[in-house]
């Protein structure tokens, strides 16, 4: 991986294979983002966010386990010091930012929820700058100030739904956004030392074990049976929301790069707000709209800076 980002970094992209690495880091940040949405429908059958999760990944736990055998069996052991990291990367980046982000959903419309999981680059630049004493420049605390106020003045605005339960829901999600951004920043010296395809799939085995034990622990196994609907929507979330998502995005970076596949995924809260009003029926508003234009601009002011 680090042969493929110096090439792209020494040679431009041809057209054909950038058009298609776009097209592959949009769609996964799509499909990624509509786990919201089908987490939403699934509260309709009165499962909590326990059952939600749990369901999620023993759907795509399959893929993750197939593929982390795969490389267990292809490449040479891990040392004992980077199986305990790894455990901890399920636990903190998978396991806590999904339990939290979907506690969360609970409480908030998607549009908000999406907007406040995108201030995860913000907060890795903020932790950065506070443990590892990196500085900050004046663009980079602009795009700061762009990208929270854009979230204040969605938050404000969704407050009229309920004062309570809007504040609980925004602070579960900005717990997973934290969390993610904690993921972040321990992975990166990994990834480069035993490659991105492994650390993902051994990280989601992890976290699926824990969702699945924290599901047995907390519920009876009698809340297994579920309307079909609800196997179904879990089955599109661990599928199409989870596996998909994560080979697609990982697929795209190394074609195009990072820095261009995170900006391409910044449709991704921008979906969320239109598939929330179309499937969902929340209302898109001018103030809704004008804050993800917020958020959106400080995040792309950000990574032109990386």
């Amino acid at each position: 991986m680090n042969k493929s980002a110096t090439a792209t970094a020494a040679h431009p992209t041809p057209r054909p294979a950038l058009m298609a690495g776009l097209t592959l880091a949009i769609a996964g940040a799509v499909l990624f983002s509509t786990k919201a949405v089908l987490a939403k429908l699934m509260y309709r059958y009165h499962v909590d966010a326990v059952t939600v999760l749990a369901f999620r990944m023993l759907f795509s736990l399959p893929v993750f386990a197939a593929v982390a055998i795969w490389k267990m069996r292809s490449e040479a052991p891990l040392p004992v010091a980077d199986r305990w990291r790894l455990v901890l990367l399920g636990v903190v980046g998978y396991y806590l930012s999904s339990f939290l982000d979907f506690l969360g959903l609970q409480f908030i419309s998607v549009g908000l929820e999406r907007l406040i999981l995108f201030l995860t680059p913000t907060f890795v630049l903020l932790i950065t700058s506070v443990f590892l004493k990196r500085h900050i420049s004046r663009i980079e605390w602009l795009a700061l100030l762009v990208s929270y106020c854009g979230i204040v003045l969605v938050f404000v605005h969704d407050l009229r739904g309920g004062a309570g339960s809007t504040s609980i829901g925004a602070l579960l999600v900005l717990g997973s956004a934290l969390s993610y951004a904690l993921y972040l920043l321990m992975s990166g010296e990994m990834v480069r030392r035993i490659g991105s395809l492994r650390l993902v799939a051994y990280a989601m085995c992890v976290s699926s074990a824990v969702c699945i034990g924290q599901f047995f622990v907390l519920r009876p196994a009698s809340m297994l049976v579920q309307p079909a609907a609800v196997y179904w929507y879990s089955l599109a979330n661990g599928i199409f929301c989870t596996v998909l998502p994560v080979f697609m995005t990982m697929i795209a970076v190394q074609r195009i790069g990072a820095s261009t596949a995170s900006q391409a995924g910044m449709i991704g809260p921008v979906s969320t707000l239109f598939l929330g009003a179309l499937v969902l029926k929340e209302p898109i508003t001018a103030v809704q709209l004008g804050g993800t234009a917020m958020v959106l601009a400080g995040i792309y002011m950000l990574s032109k800076k990386k």
